[in-house]
């Protein structure tokens, strides 16, 4: 399996309606849906060819309690959550969840760019053996992309923190490069 470092891995909607999203998703863009069987919590996994890619799940009461509304969130992989979670912290990020383990299953953290952006970093501690699906695959993602008040300053942290660098330029008129 080639590296995942620094690779979107997973992606989760926290939502106040589950079974809209759900129903929603499965019409919009074909995604099988299947409960995870997670004790204690109702998780829906979604899939595209029989590929999991991401995750339903209600949007906690912490979460709403801290200003946050139903949304996606991108699940980066990373070798050590807690030396991540440093990082992003040192470098002036936000720490909104410190590193947990849901056993077996993956140790992650909720944490945001200095700017505000919310990411999880996480490194699976279960087999996730198999090459994910080639860019482009349908109903997986595809085009990750940041809208930040200071675009060289994101680009500056995430380089930093996961080594990404820069891909082609795009001119797209007004609103930028």
């Amino acid at each position: 399996m080639a590296s995942t470092r620094g690779k979107f891995v997973w992606y989760e909607l926290m939502t106040s309606d589950t079974a809209a999203a759900e129903a929603f998703y499965k019409k919009a863009i074909g995604w099988e849906a299947q409960d995870s069987g997670m004790p204690g919590m109702s998780y829906t996994v979604v899939s595209a060819g029989g590929v999991g890619m991401g995750g339903i799940m209600e949007l906690p009461e912490e979460a709403r309690a801290q200003g946050a509304t139903p949304g996606w969130m991108g699940y980066i992989a990373v070798d050590d959550v807690d030396a991540t979670t440093r990082q992003t912290a040192d470098a002036g990020g936000g720490i909104h969840k410190a590193p947990m383990d849901i056993p077996g299953v993956i140790r992650f953290s909720v944490v945001s760019d200095p700017q505000g952006a919310i990411f999880i970093p996480c490194t699976p501690l279960m087999d996730m053996s198999g090459d994910p699906p080639p860019p482009g695959t349908p109903g997986h993602g595809g085009w990750h992309e940041l809208h930040a008040a200071d675009g060289a300053a994101a680009f500056d942290f995430y380089a930093g923190l996961f080594g990404w660098t820069k891909g082609e330029a795009v001119n797209i008129g007004p609103m930028g490069i």
